[in-house]
């Protein structure tokens, strides 16, 4: 493992989130992983070493600041729209006792993400295939998670149609954005209330190279109505007032 690759993880992560050296392999191994097959398919415009760590696996981690006993609990995680993993691959590495899916809707990022959880021997998280609306209305996926998380970028209001189905009740969504958050929030109010959601706080701060991010913690207070989320293709046409 590279040292420089683990002195700025660690440096970073400020003792917020302790990795063993297990963990920390894990994580080179993923950021070798990601370089390598980014080679022949377009996962990520950010390769360089340094940039990885902070703006992928750093923030990723970020989620402690909005749910600081997240180490303690077994929960249930979705992560929607996640990519090349982000930020659910992260948060198993670092928190194992979290049961993590990722969905996403291109096949090639699942045979990815699939590669790398066995490459790395990662535990009680699985890979799928497809769009929110879709598995939103499914029953498997619908309201059975405590927890929700994306970085995906769409506005709130699309977000939250996107995500909140698949809270239970009493659970929560976070979503990851790379700005403050209040105007998102103030349009969004009309989407959450038909969402049967509210926004709990936000968590403004920088990352170590200056990059300003805000974690939206909206909590879902009872069922959803079960005209959400619309077909697939509207909550991004016309997003929720």
């Amino acid at each position: 493992m590279d040292r420089l690759f683990a002195e700025q993880m660690e440096k970073e992560l400020q003792g917020n989130v302790k990795l063993s050296e297990k963990q920390m392999e894990q994580f080179f191994r993923y950021y070798e992983m990601l370089v390598e097959w980014n080679q022949v398919m377009n996962l990520t415009a950010i390769t360089e070493m340094g940039a990885v760590v902070t703006k992928h696996f750093v923030d990723s981690l970020s989620l402690e600041k909005a749910i600081p006993d997240l180490g303690e609990k077994p929960l249930t995680v979705i992560d929607v729209g996640t990519g090349a993993g982000f930020p659910g691959i992260p948060l198993k590495i670092a928190y194992p006792q979290l049961e993590v899916t990722l969905l996403d809707s291109l096949n090639k990022r699942v045979r990815f993400l699939d590669a790398v959880k066995d490459e790395l021997g990662l535990q009680r998280i699985r890979a799928v295939h497809g769009r929110a609306e879709d598995f939103g209305r499914n029953g498997a996926y619908r309201e059975q998670f405590d927890l929700c998380v994306s970085r995906a970028v769409a506005n709130l209001s699309t977000l939250s149609e996107y995500c909140l189905p698949f809270v239970k009740t009493g659970g929560c969504f976070v979503s990851y954005k790379s700005e403050k958050a209040e105007e998102e929030l103030e349009t969004a109010k009309g989407a959450l209330e038909k969402l049967n959601s509210e926004a709990k706080k936000t968590v403004s701060f920088s990352l170590p190279n200056g990059d300003e991010r805000t974690l939206v913690v909206i909590t879902k207070n009872g069922v959803m109505s079960k005209k959400y989320p619309r077909k697939a293709g509207i909550p991004g046409k016309e997003p929720l007032k």
